[in-house]
């Protein structure tokens, strides 16, 4: 066992420092000006020359297998480079990678949708979610008719994370609704990838944050046979893996948000004075901030298991599970905490501590609900499938 980061992980963790601290934190106040006025965070271009400056930097494809041009750096190095990034919220990704899910494309397809979004020239989405089926996977509505050599999608998809940037989208839909009812859901679902000028529609979704999710709306779109990824009737598998590699990402982000708060709240605690003494001398602020700390600690660690887990090739979606849970919460409970410590001030958007409260509040929701992630870790332990006390 070795709980360390190796060299070459800490050589990589410091130069996204760095990156982050030179290149996004200093836009933060042209972003909150710029959603306070109702515009994008950042226009297009200026996130295409970051994402340019980064490359420069080596940083292309964190994840992405070196045969696509990526650095393929492993899940627990891309644990890291989230809990970095996460420092800031400016609205930012490094470039060069795609949706796990679509390394199961053809190879006619890689070449038409992969290596596109890969090399930036085009932007995906997954569709998955809909008004009726949220956590609730297998309760999904939309159909797909079989018609000469091409499907007809009907149904309407929501909260669909760059659904209104996306050039093509992974959606899921019923293809044979007696094999969807007879196994509750879990089967006759495919995955189609459905190119925008087929004909679907978006809009966009008014949340309490920032997030600007998408409803998708398909009308008798048509998309052909070969635009089937994977398998007919092997898209609820498809979906699974998707939704179950972003759990734990959640708590790696959740960490590095923390991590940047429990810092202003300890600077702001030494400057504020009440009564004649910093507030960091109060036992009462004094208790929040190492509260914070213990379960920052906590979440970073749960994460990387799941991380490394992963890299292990093993089944890691208890860990993600409670990594998710764990991490989400803590997130929420740190931003409230530094909140109380700045007083009026964090209330204000003179700060972008309330920002980050409208933001942590989504952690709970998405890619899978507090509820979601307590239901897999109790049926894993009821059932048999974890012990407890087992290392895993």
């Amino acid at each position: 066992m070795h709980l360390r980061l190796s060299e070459e992980q800490k050589m990589v963790q410091k130069t996204i420092r760095r990156f982050v601290e030179k290149e996004l934190i200093p836009l933060e106040n042209e972003v909150l000006r710029n959603e306070r006025e109702g515009r994008p965070s950042l226009p297009p271009g200026k996130l295409k020359e970051l994402q340019l400056r980064a490359k420069e930097a080596g940083f292309w494809g964190i994840n992405t297998p070196e045969e696509y041009g990526g650095a393929n750096l492993g899940q627990m190095m891309m644990a890291i480079v989230w809990m970095e990034i996460s420092k800031t919220f400016v609205p930012f990704a490094f470039g060069g990678s795609a949706d796990n899910i679509l390394y199961y494309a053809n190879d006619e397809q890689k070449q038409r949708y992969l290596i596109p979004t890969i090399n930036g020239e085009k932007k995906s989405c997954f569709a998955m979610t809909e008004p009726g089926a949220g956590s609730d996977t297998r309760n999904i509505q939309m159909t797909a008719v079989k018609e000469g050599s091409d499907w007809v999608l009907n149904g309407e998809k929501t909260f669909i994370t760059g659904g209104n940037e996306a050039d093509f989208v992974m959606v899921i839909a019923i293809t044979d609704k007696e094999r969807h009812r007879e196994t509750g859901g879990r089967d006759g679902v495919t995955c189609f990838i459905a190119d925008r000028e087929m004909g679907w529609k978006s809009e966009y979704i008014h949340t309490m944050g920032e997030w600007g999710p998408a409803s998708l709306v398909f009308d008798n779109v048509r998309v052909p046979e070969e635009n089937i990824l994977g398998e007919v009737n092997g898209g609820y598998k498809l979906g699974l893996e998707w939704i179950g590699f972003a759990r734990w990402i959640v708590g790696a982000r959740a960490v590095g948000a923390a991590e940047r708060l429990l810092q202003m709240a300890i600077d702001y605690s030494r400057e504020r004075v009440t009564f004649g003494k910093p507030i960091a001398e109060r036992q009462a602020i004094q208790w929040q901030i190492a509260d914070s700390a213990v379960e920052i600690e906590a979440a970073r660690w749960l994460t990387l298991n799941a991380a490394f887990t992963l890299d292990q090739g093993e089944d890691n979606r208890h860990l993600a599970s409670i990594a998710k849970l764990y991490g989400s919460n803590m997130g929420n409970r740190v931003v409230d905490r530094v909140l109380q410590i700045h007083g009026g001030m964090g209330y204000t958007r003179e700060l972008p501590i309330e920002r980050w409260y409208r933001e942590a509040r989504l952690w709970r929701i998405y890619d899978g609900t507090d509820e979601i992630q307590r239901m897999i870790i109790a049926r894993d332990l009821l059932k048999g499938h974890v012990k407890v006390g087992q290392f895993i």
